[in-house]
């Protein structure tokens, strides 16, 4: 009896424990992931920059100063006029200065001093100057044909990957024509053409030559997701074409596209050297490291550094790109076989 009495105050009892227990538990939604926290993205990036090998390390801090420097000398030319402590690339020191009403103290061909890091040109133009403004053009060039082609050279071999058949044949033959020209022959006939060497079209001209590439690298990638599971679940349950291309297919193909923008970066740079070695970059005095090397090849018996000061920063920045592109690559590899 005493058992059938205190039946009711139990099963009262629990009832009151489970409508309390959902007031007293935060809901998922509510929880935040550590990982998602502005300190979890710092312990991430700080992780990956730990893991990587010290060669990449090295070439990672080069290229940093590479940005810095021609940032550096852009707002130094654009927006301080001149007033940030770096010397203009274009003053010959040893000329005339209408300020002081005098000659300057600057020599030709002059070797490195406290006042010229890197020494002068022929003409008595501040080496270090001029390799840090030509690495602005450098920086231009690679980041607008990188854009160009990653957007559209990722965007159409995404697409073809994806829905395959006519859209596919033809596309991809369009690349194909493309890519049956050599590249720097077109370059420079399209160079001609324009007859308007402004740094924006020398990198709109290296962009659309870069798609083809960049639409093969994505064609390759696109085929691939397109047959994993989570795409085949995606068409199984009705989602639209669409939304699984952009949802599904294009996420798992950027970081690979991305990757291969960090090599394919560094073959810029090299095209814009050789055209501004053979004159049909941007315009002088614009300084780049092509047009430096060209310059100061005349005077090589005379001092070897003024045409390995700018040869090193291009081989430099070159093999930077390369290391960091290969690293980026063998890790997007190992993200999509994890998929």
């Amino acid at each position: 009896m005493t058992i059938q009495a205190n039946e009711p105050n139990i099963s009262s009892k629990l009832a009151e424990g489970t409508a309390e227990k959902p007031a007293t538990i935060a809901p998922d939604a509510a929880r935040v992931d550590p990982e998602d926290a502005p300190v979890g993205r710092l312990r991430r990036i700080g992780r990956t920059f730990g893991s990587m090998p010290i060669l990449v390390k090295l070439s990672s801090f080069w290229l940093f100063l590479v940005v810095f420097g021609a940032i550096y000398a852009k707002l130094d030319v654009s927006v301080f006029d001149g007033a940030l402590p770096l010397q203009d690339p274009n003053v010959q020191t040893n000329g005339f200065n209408p300020d002081t009403l005098e000659f300057g103290t600057g020599e030709p061909i002059e070797g490195s001093s406290w006042d010229h890091w890197l020494g002068t040109d022929a003409i008595a133009r501040d080496t270090f100057a001029r390799i840090v403004h030509g690495a602005w053009v450098s920086l231009v060039v690679a980041s607008i044909a990188a854009a160009f082609g990653v957007i559209v050279g990722g965007f159409l071999g995404s697409l073809v990957g994806f829905v395959r058949g006519r859209t596919e044949t033809i596309i991809m033959s369009m690349v194909d024509v493309i890519l049956a020209f050599p590249a720097l022959v077109l370059l420079l006939a399209l160079v001609s053409i324009f007859e308007v060497r402004s740094l924006l079209v020398i990198s709109l001209v290296i962009g659309f030559l870069s798609i083809p590439a960049y639409s093969r690298v994505a064609r390759a990638n696109s085929l691939a997701v397109s047959q994993r599971e989570f795409v085949a679940a995606a068409r199984a349950i009705g989602t639209k074409p669409r939304t699984i291309l952009f949802k599904e297919v294009i996420p798992n193909v950027l970081p690979t596209v991305l990757a291969y923008a960090m090599v394919a970066a560094a073959f810029v740079i090299v095209v814009e050297g050789s055209l501004s070695f053979l004159g049909l970059s941007v315009q002088l005095p614009q300084s780049t490291w092509g047009n430096m090397i060209n310059q100061a090849r005349r005077d090589i018996k005379l001092n070897v550094s003024q045409v390995l000061w700018p040869s090193l920063a291009l081989t430099i920045t070159v093999l930077s790109l390369n290391q960091v592109g290969d690293w980026f690559q063998q890790r997007s590899a190992v993200r999509s076989s994890a998929l």
